[in-house]
């Protein structure tokens, strides 16, 4: 179950609750869900419960018992604990993580994409200077991922060698327009990405644009080449000062993008390397410790602080009082993956994206050296659920690259 499909099973218990005269109150249109904080529990958190006590004129506590009691039986919720001042703490099921590995190869790289258009049209724009053209394209592609319709202009004119070795796109440039749902787009060849989501829509032509200006490139990128340039300039957040020097190109574990480019052409290696074995991936449990130490997790005392800094009881006690044992830490980073885009698209900035990307490469590593049986072992249902994790892995790495504009080597 993905933190997406998480919020939608919590819009649900509200319903629910609403629909049984519990509470009365508007469900809201979205249920924001994160990793608990401390004094929390399980998988997952949500605030659902505080964020309706005041419309609902009762106490917060009790709006997260009410829902609770509707959540707790849910396909994939194995458990709900109430903390702090309200806070509903997730714990999923075994087959949660199966179902995520299967849905992420199901999706391959458009995993955490929208489902379809949505209403939202984005005209974005920035002045001529290479990195907020750069920051502006990449934007454009997370939104546009999202369902979003958007339409970028650039000031000004600028060199041709932006779009040849950075390969970046835009609609229009200086005062100029183009026909509502006709992109006339400076880019790559066959790039059809920008016409695609907006043809067939109309595009409101007076909206204010939202100004891409991040903090300029110190020099010219384009000595990097097309991948090191981009990554340089959209890695760093918007107001730090980006790094445009060599070390994008080395291969080195000190790197971030050699990192993520090399785990997706390990895993990519490893899909190859099972074929020559003769299996392939089939989706199945993982154990939070392959590729890593043990890591387990025990509810935390009643009496620990919540993660707003408030110190009140444990409303109710977790059900089972032994330890749990986590997700593996890269199905943590996976589930997170549509949230990461989303917020991404909200906030226009890519740099989320890549920080992700690189939280994601360092998770699947340590799994890469037992994804393949060892000497003469055979492969085994466990070889075949790691390969199907590591697959999962690739797919999302290689579609945030796609969103940033970087290519993803086969082989490395």
């Amino acid at each position: 179950m993905t933190p997406v499909e998480l919020s939608r099973s919590v819009l649900c218990a509200v319903r629910r609750a609403v629909d049984e005269g519990e509470l009365a109150v508007a469900v809201p249109e979205r249920a924001v869900v994160t990793l608990p904080g401390p004094g929390g529990c399980g998988d997952y958190a949500t605030n659902i419960a505080l964020q309706l006590a005041r419309p609902a004129g009762q106490p917060a506590l009790r709006v997260a018992e009410i829902l609770r009691s509707h959540l707790a039986g849910a396909d994939g919720v194995a458990d709900v604990v109430v903390t702090g001042p309200g806070f509903l703490n997730i714990r999923l099921g075994d087959t949660a993580s199966v179902a995520l590995v299967e849905e992420i190869l199901r999706r391959g790289d458009r995993y955490g994409y929208a489902n379809g258009p949505s209403a939202d049209f984005v005209p974005l724009s920035c002045p001529r200077e290479v990195r907020a053209v750069v920051v502006m394209d990449a934007v454009a592609r997370i939104l546009r991922s999202q369902g979003a319709a958007v339409r970028t202009r650039c000031e000004a004119e600028f060199p041709q060698e932006w779009v040849d070795v950075l390969g970046v796109r835009v609609d229009t440039v200086g005062g100029g327009s183009s026909r509502p749902g006709e992109s006339k787009a400076v880019g790559r060849q066959g790039d059809e990405t920008g016409a695609r989501a907006t043809r067939h829509r109309p595009v409101a032509p007076n909206l204010p644009h939202y100004a891409v200006r991040p903090v300029p490139a110190p020099l010219d990128p384009l000595f990097l080449g097309r991948d090191a340039a981009r990554w340089a300039l959209l890695h760093p957040a918007e107001h730090d000062r980006p790094r445009v020097t060599d070390e994008h190109l080395v291969q080195r574990e000190s790197n971030p993008l050699f990192r993520v480019r090399y785990a997706y052409a390990r895993t990519r290696a490893l899909t190859r390397n099972a074929a020559d074995l003769g299996f392939s991936a089939e989706p199945g449990p993982v154990e939070p410790s392959t590729g890593h130490s043990t890591d387990r997790r025990t509810p935390q005392p009643a009496d620990q602080p919540t993660r707003h800094g408030a110190d009140q009881p444990t409303a109710h006690p977790p059900a089972d009082p032994t330890p749990t044992i986590t997700p593996h830490p890269l199905q943590t980073a996976l589930a997170d993956h549509p949230r990461v885009l989303a917020q991404a698209a909200a906030h226009r900035a890519p740099d989320r994206l890549a920080r992700h990307l690189v939280a994601v490469a360092d998770a699947v590593l340590p799994l890469l050296a037992v994804v393949l049986p060892r000497g003469a072992e055979k492969p085994s249902a466990a070889h075949r659920a790691r390969l199907a994790l590591a697959e999962a892995a690739g797919a999302v790495l290689a579609g945030g690259l796609s969103l940033l504009g970087i290519d993803a080597p086969e082989h490395l």
